[in-house]
């Protein structure tokens, strides 16, 4: 088994993965609310990741779900009902390649990115993951966030900016 931060990945990408697909009929929404998710998850202080940890990454997709639905819902489609179609038999093929678990390989592979991306976060000052997590991950405004946290937009931007250049610098040496 591939363990993560106490989830099994191989869980995630075969169980988890199809559930969420199931929901958001999207195979690269279902990819990125996965990832998000594990993201979330391993930057989690929370003590039911501790205790029951594939429950509270459950928990956390679905929240994702919720979340994606409800914004997704303020737009209008521009499709009509001829390109809906042939979006549906292309999203029933995506269906069938989930279903195959993911090599050991793969999952080595995320698991490292995974870790690249918790290495980067644990080193970025304190200000600087506060602001890139309320940006990047809970959607918030640079003028909410410049608010909230009692700095001006311009440090908000900085702080972003600080963090992308790592985010960046870690790609380039990954690559």
């Amino acid at each position: 088994m591939m363990f993560w931060y106490g989830i099994d990945l191989r869980w995630a990408y075969a169980d988890l993965l199809p559930s969420i697909y199931r929901q958001t009929t999207c195979k690269h929404s279902a990819y990125d609310i996965l990832h998000d998710a594990l993201v979330r998850f391993a930057l989690s202080s929370n003590v039911s990741r501790q205790e029951n940890p594939h429950a509270y990454l459950r928990t956390i997709t679905q929240n994702l779900v919720v979340d994606g639905f409800k914004q997704r819902s303020r737009f209008v489609s521009a499709f009509d009902a001829n390109s809906n179609h042939a979006e549906t038999n292309n999203d029933i093929e995506s269906l069938q390649q989930l279903d195959s678990i993911p090599s050991a390989e793969h999952l080595l592979d995320i698991k490292q990115r995974l870790q690249i991306v918790q290495n980067i976060m644990d080193k970025l000052p304190a200000k600087c993951k506060q602001v890139f997590w309320l940006y990047r991950i809970e959607s918030m405004p640079q003028e909410e966030i410049a608010t909230v946290m009692n700095i001006s937009k311009n440090m908000v931007q900085r702080h972003m900016m600080r963090a992308m250049l790592d985010f960046m610098e870690a790609r380039d040496i990954v690559s």
